[in-house]
């Protein structure tokens, strides 16, 4: 079904499967990145016809809308958060995920399923160990984290987004009131040291006896070494102040995505986000060390495939593009 859905799109593309198999890999790069850019021309193109309330959701970056789509079409979102921009890109790029899976290479689906239920199983076990009851989502965007654990833990967790001005607001007016008293949604700049937008100025507020998890998703390999190293130390200062801290996080390595088709797909994913994308750290033991050099007492770097038994979105090939960072304090 799904193979006749799409194979007439792709034949639109000239790149029907039998085509497909007779490109280079690097002519199939070429194409993906092509095609992705015309794509990507068609959603600026419809962005100019929005009205202008519509048109400020689009300074929202296309991933957070696809992601978005993604995660609502598996069932794992409210309705609410549903946007025209994340359906458009949705479709879109469908033919594409499809042209690139019939030649075997990954598509965004792969890990960004696998990366969101990994970061929710070890979250919800630290919640259900006693250990965390304050959670962060930092750079939340349009995840639905926040509301199927306040939904799913009631009043034994406090869950708090935490996003720059435009995305926190573009969210509460998708949600509108939300149902759990224990659910907000607040302003945040996660590169600011000090100041009313600050981490710091957040964590002041919450119960110093309880554990507090800060949980990042689809936002460190956008940002520079420097940068990132910045938020960790943040982040780790921050969790010192709690007798339990955990930081969860995807991340992507060089050394788990290099060779032609893993960068091939990057190119396309840095033409898609509109922003190049950083691969930071070459290994495991690399991303450790720097995560134990910016404060963490403790930190493990996970591979969704070693969680296939329990979670299906880990068991694809692809999956394991990306890693789970676990780093704790305390």
């Amino acid at each position: 079904m799904m193979a006749g859905k799409y194979a007439g799109k792709v034949g639109k593309l000239h790149l029907s499967s039998k085509a497909l198999h007779r490109f280079s890999v690097l002519g199939w790069t070429r194409a993906l990145t092509i095609i992705s850019r015309s794509r990507l021309r068609r959603y600026a193109t419809w962005e100019t016809t929005m009205t202008d309330s519509a048109r400020k959701s689009a300074t929202i970056s296309p991933t957070a809308h696809y992601t978005g789509q993604v995660w609502l079409r598996n069932g794992l979102s409210d309705e609410r958060l549903r946007t025209p921009q994340g359906s458009l890109l949705y479709r879109l790029l469908q033919p594409l995920m499809f042209a690139s899976s019939t030649v075997g290479g990954p598509t965004l689906q792969d890990f960004l399923l696998a990366r969101h239920e990994l970061i929710d199983l070890r979250l919800a076990a630290a919640i259900d160990a006693g250990n965390i009851t304050q959670v962060i989502e930092v750079a939340a965007g349009l995840s639905p984290r926040g509301l199927r654990f306040a939904n799913k833990y009631g009043s034994r967790i406090s869950y708090i987004e935490a996003d720059l001005p435009g995305m926190a607001a573009r969210k509460r007016n998708l949600l509108g009131a939300t149902a759990s008293p224990h659910h907000r949604i607040i302003t945040i700049n996660a590169l600011a040291d000090d100041g009313p937008d600050s981490l710091a100025a957040l964590a002041a507020t919450l119960n110093p006896t309880q554990g507090v998890a800060i949980v990042t998703e689809g936002l460190i390999n956008y940002f520079d070494a420097d940068n990132v190293t910045g938020m960790w130390r943040r982040f780790a200062g921050a969790l010192h102040d709690f007798p339990q801290g955990l930081y969860l996080s995807d991340i992507h390595l060089s050394g788990v995505n290099s060779g032609l088709v893993t960068n091939a797909f990057r190119m396309m994913l840095s033409t898609f986000v509109r922003s190049r994308v950083h691969l930071h750290f070459d290994t495991a033991q690399d991303l450790k060390q720097q995560l134990l050099s910016t404060g963490f007492t403790s930190a493990a770097v996970h591979d969704p495939h070693d969680f296939a038994a329990q979670l299906e979105s880990c068991k694809p090939r692809w999956a394991g593009l990306v890693r789970v960072i676990e780093a704790r304090t305390g």
